[in-house]
């Protein structure tokens, strides 16, 4: 698995891999039109370029066939000694093979290059993925109801890593 630094005209991959993921990771957890609301506000194209031109970084894993997961980190957000990991998928065909290890892995070795302490991330509190969070060290600080528009809320679990 290879890992890549997204420039900004490169985004489109990772809305495209946006809308490969979420459908099939939420459809459990939220409907359809949620998903389809969530997908248009965070990951059209002039979200995401905004996003990186406040700071955001993307990196894409990819295998030698395909790109499989991306990661959108924010060093000293929101203090200065976090990093905020904003954005985080693998396909659910890669699921298991590591790939969600690996794009963690190198936001601890980017937050350690920074001398960042701690690494926060924001989970839908009903996605199997809080439990591979949990596993990799990560802990629950707080639940968060969050309005997001038209009706919709996200409901996350704020979780940290000590580095």
């Amino acid at each position: 698995m290879q890992l890549k630094l997204l420039f900004s005209g490169e985004l489109k991959i990772v809305q495209d891999l946006a809308h490969a993921i979420w459908p099939e990771t939420f459809q459990e957890i939220l409907t359809p039109n949620q998903i389809t609301f969530m997908l248009e506000w965070m990951y059209n194209l002039e979200t995401l370029e905004n996003q990186a031109k406040e700071g955001h970084q993307f990196y894409l894993l990819s295998t030698k066939e395909k790109a499989i997961g991306f990661i959108g980190i924010q060093p000293f957000h929101p203090n200065k000694n976090e990093l905020k990991i904003h954005k985080i998928y693998v396909l659910p065909s890669a699921q298991g093979s590591g790939a969600g290890k690996k794009l963690l892995i190198l936001a601890k070795e980017i937050a350690i290059e920074y001398g960042i302490e701690k690494l926060v991330l924001n989970v839908n509190r009903f996605n199997k993925a809080v439990t591979f969070y949990q596993h990799l060290g990560f802990n629950i600080d707080r639940e968060e109801n969050i309005a997001i528009g038209n009706g919709f809320w996200m409901e996350d679990y704020a979780m940290s890593l000590t580095i």
